[in-house]
């Protein structure tokens, strides 16, 4: 063989095009950022008009900064810098697609048999949260440098609105959401479908969280453990208390837990849980 002929093939075999053959099949990938895409874009429609259509939603603290007219904010322009945030979705589609095409997820992860696994899909917004819930509190408290450059960025919103929920640092969503996500995917193996679930559900939680105003849902959540927007409220408030988002079970069995109505400045819901 040649000189050229070796130069020829060796350019052929290592081309964008070759590397492009062993990529994993795009199609889970792209269905998965339409999920969560999908379930955002019906999050912010759902609060759109609980906030604007409504009209009797019920604040979480006591506070008018999110319906006097001198500071209350323009919905569209939110939105629409909710969708660009850096340190969310920007950074959350990155590592998604980079994990995928990789090839650095699981094999079970690429499947499409067997629909959702509901008991899977539990099981890691479960794990993930109580990973979340010990990154959050690390963040807190090993060192005051570590806070500044991670998580305090997202504790400037003490009185938090829907839209900030994603409005932090890169450190920040780094430790206590990619590295949580990468370790839970590791950890319990499913299939495409549930994995698209899991994404849609937990992104949608972290985003409804931080709504400036008590859902319709929340008492019952409540009873169940589930997070509320008064529980992380809590937490933008106090600092100390509810490091939980989906779950208020791990802040309840490590005693970091606070219920809403016992801190003066919040409404009061019609069901206390202790």
């Amino acid at each position: 063989m040649s000189v050229s002929d070796n130069i020829t093939s060796h350019l052929f075999t290592t081309s964008p095009f070759r590397v492009m053959d062993k990529l994993p099949n795009p199609i889970g990938l792209l269905c998965g950022l339409a999920a969560v895409a999908l379930g955002q874009i019906l999050v912010v429609a759902y609060f759109h008009v609980y906030r604007n259509v409504y009209g009797n939603a019920r604040l979480v603290q006591n506070d008018d900064l999110h319906v006097n007219p001198k500071t209350r904010y323009a919905f569209a322009k939110e939105a629409i810098a909710h969708f660009a945030q850096l340190e969310g979705f920007v950074l959350l589609g990155s590592y998604l697609s980079v994990t995928w095409l990789a090839n650095w997820m699981p094999a079970s992860y690429y499947r499409w048999e067997g629909g959702v696994q509901w008991h899977l899909v539990v099981l890691q917004l479960l794990l993930q949260d109580m990973l979340q819930y010990f990154a959050h509190y690390a963040e807190h408290k090993v060192s005051a440098t570590f806070y500044r450059y991670s998580h305090k960025p997202h504790h400037r919103f003490t009185n938090p609105k829907l839209f900030d929920a994603f409005n932090g640092s890169l450190l920040d969503t780094l430790c206590m959401i990619l590295i949580p996500l990468y370790t839970t995917a590791n950890l319990v193996h499913c299939n495409v479908w549930s994995y698209m679930a899991f994404g849609t559900i937990y992104s949608s939680m972290l985003t409804l969280i931080h709504s400036e105003y008590v859902h319709p849902w929340d008492d019952l959540f409540r009873l169940l453990g589930v997070g509320t927007a008064a529980d992380h409220h809590v937490h933008h408030k106090q600092f100390v208390y509810n490091y939980g988002h989906i779950f208020t079970y791990w802040d309840r069995i490590f005693g970091t837990y606070r219920c809403p109505d016992d801190v003066r400045t919040f409404t009061k819901s019609t069901k206390k849980v202790q």
